[in-house]
């Protein structure tokens, strides 16, 4: 996950959100390893921050770099 500026400057909330494997790229679902599923992680602007296999790992890494995480379901 890059460290970037929001645009609003103090707006630090991140989406995590389910992706279905079948719905990504070929090369994104060739790397995907046997998951049916994947977690997008967005900033407010609907930029696509990371790509990780586990919803646990999505909201640990948020956090690492000062976000704040939302489940959207």
């Amino acid at each position: 996950m890059e460290n970037h500026e929001m645009t609003s400057g103090t707006d630090r909330t991140v989406y995590v959100k389910t992706i279905a494997v079948t719905d990504l790229p070929r090369e994104v679902r060739d790397q995907a390893e046997g998951l049916d599923q994947l977690y997008a992680v967005h900033d407010a602007q609907g930029q696509q921050l990371a790509l990780v296999g586990d919803r646990r790992l999505a909201f640990e890494l948020a956090r690492e770099h000062n976000y704040a995480p939302v489940l959207v379901h």
